[in-house]
């Protein structure tokens, strides 16, 4: 295979720090979701999720359908915007249990998280040249008045735990989510000081410790003591 620049073995860029790739995750965007039974595809949603109710559930405020957020929430909910257009802008949550769903329409939804929990949000983009956006962000919602990070497509912002760029470490930070999954443990629950864990690691080009059950049931009973 040769790339646009006649490389060998190379992405479309035809260099080497090139991240390019065939946008084949979207067969399973999304394993943890509190809906799971509804986790499917339809014609009607374009790839997103349809409720039997329609377009929303939730016990909660409805998320903003523009730019602007309601004037109070209670709680006060984080909102994520995902777009899905096939091979061109792909994104998803590779795991999380939004406390409310909206469709706005046939590319586009809205996700909403209560203060504490947590997601990963993953954002892919490709242009006529390769992979221009490959970034994976483990987030916290956060509660009224904490300080927080402002992120693209989240409303207003949480604090970021985890923050990668370019396909390879993506697809890496997906590996250390499937040991988690694999040890029988929720992503979804496991303790946020794991992801600045793996971070940091990354960061520095160092191999994370493995997240085990015993570390996890630490942090659960730690998690019991916090006000």
């Amino acid at each position: 295979m040769f790339g646009l620049s006649g490389t060998a073995g190379l992405g479309r860029s035809g260099t080497e720090s090139s991240d390019y790739r065939e946008p084949d995750w979207r067969s399973k965007p999304q394993k943890c979701w509190a809906c799971a039974s509804l986790n499917n595809p339809n014609k009607e949603s374009n790839r997103f999720l349809l409720t039997p109710e329609g377009r929303w559930t939730s016990a909660a405020a409805p998320p903003p359908t523009g730019g602007n957020r309601p004037v109070s929430d209670d709680p006060p909910l984080t909102h994520i915007t995902l777009t899905w257009r096939q091979g061109v802008r792909e994104d998803w949550l590779r795991f999380g249990k939004p406390v409310a769903s909206k469709i706005i329409d046939r590319t586009s939804r809205v996700e909403s998280y209560a203060p504490g929990q947590l997601f990963a949000l993953v954002r892919w983009a490709s242009n006529d040249y390769g992979t221009i956006r490959s970034t994976l962000q483990i987030v916290r919602a956060v509660s009224k008045g904490e300080a927080y990070t402002t992120l693209p497509q989240v409303d207003p912002g949480g604090e970021l735990l985890l923050s990668v760029q370019g396909w390879p470490k993506v697809r890496q930070v997906f590996a250390f989510i499937d040991a988690i999954e694999q040890a029988d443990i929720d992503p979804c629950e496991a303790a946020p000081d794991h992801w600045r864990h793996i971070h940091n690691r990354l960061a520095a080009g160092v191999q994370p410790r493995s997240y085990s059950p015993a570390r996890h049931q630490v942090w659960l009973n730690r998690r019991r003591l916090l006000p």
